[in-house]
């Protein structure tokens, strides 16, 4: 007897589509060179827009600029989503200060620590600006050991910006204003070697390896199963995330972000991550272990994760109020939020892995219906029954 559509196990995906990896880093370099923090995302937004357009993709945009993506399969429906995140950490103007510098508050969740020395732009009403981010004793020549008894957080550091101004007045009359965005220089170095250093890897690595994937998907051009949709966010760093670019039609969502590589975790800087869940809760098991059964399939080299202090686009789709099976796969990050490096083999693999998923049948057919019986519902959950 055959098995029936609820425990029959899909059948094996098609092979992931050859990725160009110079494409994937070229894109990279693209948006890293784009200042967007939350809240200032509309240039990248346009970035995106006119690559898309250039290869004739149908997409569409949120009044405030989250991008979806349209890929037709041989069925509209249930269909699929796969998304990251354009918008990355940065600062905003808290108050213009009686020695001519700027105190700060944090856009997302990060610590004043990695803000200490770098480099950023003042992006303002009429224009932008340079400057510095320092500790409030800052030379060594006046503080001596003073500097090592700063605490850190974002009371304890200033903006110095490059402009003849000495106090409040100055710096009104220079332009300056509370609620001006401040945009962290990425510092992006590219190894020969394959290791990538920069800020902002979170999630603007995630979001190149999506657009490879999706230009190795638009020159292969397979049948896809289902329709398909790579949608781009504007505001996870800051909570909202996937909340309102879905559209409600969507049954099972990928996120694309980074997976923490530190002591007591087990991401890798090396083939994608799998996560299986985080401080919201575990993923959809259906989809998770769907996603683990393609990567051993094809080969593609992978690990597993539980994340304690992380969140990403999917959690703000579920706290909206769609009822979606959702996954995560990650990219390894090391220090992340603060000066990130990853290797670009586990981005080439991650863009491998969301070719062969997007191939692949949905994860469960029952899904095209928002609402139904039992008939179809997944009995294959390896779970024993308490007597």
């Amino acid at each position: 007897m055959p098995p029936s559509p609820s425990t029959a196990r899909p059948p094996k995906a098609l092979a992931p589509l050859p990725v160009l990896k110079e494409n994937l880093v070229s894109t990279l370099k693209d948006l890293l060179s784009i200042p967007s923090p939350a809240g200032h995302t509309d240039a990248i937004v346009r970035y995106l827009a006119e690559r898309f357009s250039a290869r004739g993709v149908d997409y569409e945009l949120t009044r405030r600029g989250a991008m979806r993506v349209n890929l037709p399969g041989r069925q509209p429906s249930p269909d699929r989503a796969v998304v990251a995140h354009v918008d990355t950490l940065g600062a905003q103007v808290k108050r213009l200060k009686e020695n001519g510098r700027l105190e700060l508050v944090p856009i997302g969740t990060w610590s004043s620590r990695f803000a200490e020395g770098a480099r950023v732009t003042v992006i303002g009403d009429d224009g932008t600006r340079r400057g510095t981010i320092l500790p409030l004793k800052a030379s060594g020549h006046t503080f001596n050991k003073e500097i090592d008894a700063l605490p850190v957080s974002w009371r304890h550091v200033e903006l110095r910006v490059d402009e003849r101004v000495a106090n409040e007045a100055e710096l009104i009359a220079a332009g300056f204003n509370v609620g001006d965005i401040v945009a962290i220089d990425p510092q992006p170095e590219f190894l020969p070697n394959g290791y990538i250093n920069s800020r902002h890897l979170d999630d603007k690595a995630g979001v190149a390896a999506m657009v490879a994937a999706l230009d190795a998907i638009l020159d292969a051009k397979p049948a896809l199963p289902v329709d398909c949709h790579f949608l781009f966010t504007i505001s996870e760093e800051v909570g909202s995330g996937a909340s309102a670019v879905l559209h409600g039609d969507v049954a099972e969502m990928v996120a694309v972000d980074n997976g923490t590589v530190a002591p007591g975790q087990n991401s890798s800087e090396f083939g994608v991550t799998i996560a299986m869940g985080d401080q919201t809760g575990p993923f959809d098991w259906h989809l998770t272990q769907h996603l683990l059964r393609l990567a051993r399939e094809h080969g593609i080299g992978h690990q597993r994760d539980v994340f304690r202090y992380y969140r990403c686009d999917v959690a703000s789709a579920i706290e909206a109020g769609n009822d979606i099976r959702t996954a995560l796969i990650t990219f390894g990050v090391d220090a992340s939020h603060g000066y990130e490096r990853v290797h670009l083999d586990a981005l080439m693999q991650v863009a491998r892995l969301l070719t062969a998923y997007v191939q692949s049948p949905p994860v469960v057919p029952r899904d095209e219906k928002p609402l139904g019986d039992i008939e179809g519902f997944p009995d294959d959950q390896p779970s024993r029954r308490v007597t």
